[in-house]
């Protein structure tokens, strides 16, 4: 039996229903994990070094369409819940082609800026070569991926979760066969993971299309627009936490791959990139749980049913809690084999990239919880709080330790940067969920 937004959730009732948007998401970074393991194994470690520079640009560009699906999935449920079936329909149509006129724009504006940025975070001669060459296929297909990114949230507003997981599945099998095809067979290097990658998305993004322009039995489908630019604005205020977090990412990386450049040079980056290709997988646990459960949270906060939010939230603690503790525990075992997996082939490199994700793991503990709290204050249509905890996790105190611990501690005060910065937000996050938990109801 299909689970409802307005059930009553369990535990295993919960996990159920937020399993595919995890499955989603772990799909969706095998897309930059695959591309990373074929470009370093077939065509080198520079090439892998100009992926690394050049995907923080290209995640904050395709962030918008994470803004747009859960700023949007928040309000969609909200107005479920609230009774207004067609007013859910019309704000969703209006949202989708929102972000997706917005993709197009954004795809030229990441193409003007590519060749500097590069050139700022010292990629030079064949670096930044590759490093266009890649950058600016990626960008082409940027209203795909925000489209993709988008449509991720709406599937589970839809009660649809698995047809997104089925979207993203078939999307992330194409990107592995077609990175097999154009670098392992045709030999096409670095623009040949790029087109994979761009491939896959546009496939995501079609399938999405077609399936909330035909189905019958979708909650969600597409009507006509409504006007609502006051809806929209709420949207993108209550969807900006979740583009602030890829936004400042995509700024601590390029901090880190500039700290790590003048450390450790080229080495340095690679290192740093197979560490980030597990962190995504590893991460999108938690963020495929909050954006599962967020449309559920945000139904049952519109029709009142604060018994419910409270199981809600009391649940979800414990299932982040436990499962930071089981991903720490993995990353200690697995460590040596993954990081053989990408950079066997380079005992020196390899040994480095082994020593920075043993200290950079210890964050695994602690970073589900705010993530988790933050998109939880989103899904309670609060975009503000939300933004902050965002805002102050990434762009203040991870930006602030990177550039500050290496001073210190060099190198492993870029290894240990991550865990300080999460450990700072999770005060605040707690703050923040005790001092709201009345106005709210949710404890």
């Amino acid at each position: 039996m299909a689970i409802k937004l307005s059930d009553h959730f369990t535990y295993g009732r919960l996990v159920r229903f937020a399993l595919p948007s995890i499955a989603m998401m772990i799909f969706i970074s095998i897309y930059s994990v695959v591309d990373g393991l074929f470009v370093s194994n077939f065509a080198g470690k520079e090439a892998l070094a100009a992926v690394n520079l050049v995907f923080p640009l290209v995640m904050a560009l395709g962030s918008v369409g994470f803004m747009f699906g859960t700023g949007g999935a928040a309000l969609v449920a909200k107005t479920m819940g609230e009774g207004d079936q067609v007013r859910a329909n019309r704000l969703f149509s209006l949202i989708a082609v929102a972000g997706t006129a917005l993709g197009i724009v954004l795809a030229g504006v990441g193409a003007g800026i590519l060749g500097p940025l590069l050139e700022a975070l010292g990629a030079q001669g064949t670096l930044k070569d590759q490093g266009l060459a890649y950058g600016f296929i990626l960008l082409a297909a940027l209203p795909f991926s925000i489209m993709q990114n988008m449509f991720q949230s709406f599937f589970i507003a839809a009660e649809r979760p698995k047809v997104g997981l089925a979207a993203t599945i078939a999307a992330g099998v194409a990107n592995i066969v077609l990175d097999y095809l154009f670098i392992a067979v045709l030999g096409w290097g670095i623009a040949g993971a790029a087109l994979a990658t761009a491939l896959g998305q546009a496939l995501a993004a079609v399938a999405a299309v077609a399936f909330f322009a035909s189905s019958k039995t979708s909650r969600l489908r597409f009507a006509r627009p409504t006007a609502d630019f006051r809806a929209l604005g709420k949207t993108c205020v209550n969807g900006s936490s979740e583009l602030m977090t890829e936004v400042a990412a995509s700024v601590v990386s390029m901090l880190y791959n500039y700290q790590l450049m003048m450390i450790a040079g080229a080495d340095g980056v690679a290192a740093y990139g197979v560490i980030m290709y597990v962190n995504f997988i590893f991460t999108a646990v938690f963020f495929g749980f909050s954006m599962g459960t967020g449309p559920v949270v945000s139904y049952h906060y519109g029709a009142q049913h604060k018994e419910e939010l409270k199981g809600l939230f009391k649940k979800s603690m414990v299932l982040v809690g436990g499962t930071g503790a089981a991903m720490f525990a993995a990353s200690q075992l697995l460590a040596g084999p993954l990081v053989g997996v990408f950079v066997g082939y380079d005992p020196e490199l390899a040994a480095m990239t082994l020593h920075g994700f043993r200290i950079y793991a210890v964050a695994f503990l602690v970073c589900g919880f705010n993530i988790y709290g933050s998109a939880f204050f989103t899904a309670l249509n609060n975009g503000k709080v939300s933004a902050l905890i965002s805002f102050m996790r990434t762009l203040v105190f991870e930006t602030s330790t990177v550039m500050l611990l290496p001073i210190v501690w060099g190198i492993d005060g870029v290894w240990s940067a991550i865990i300080v910065a999460e450990a700072c937000a999770l005060v605040l996050t707690t703050a923040f969920l005790v001092g709201l938990r009345k106005p709210y109801g949710y404890a």
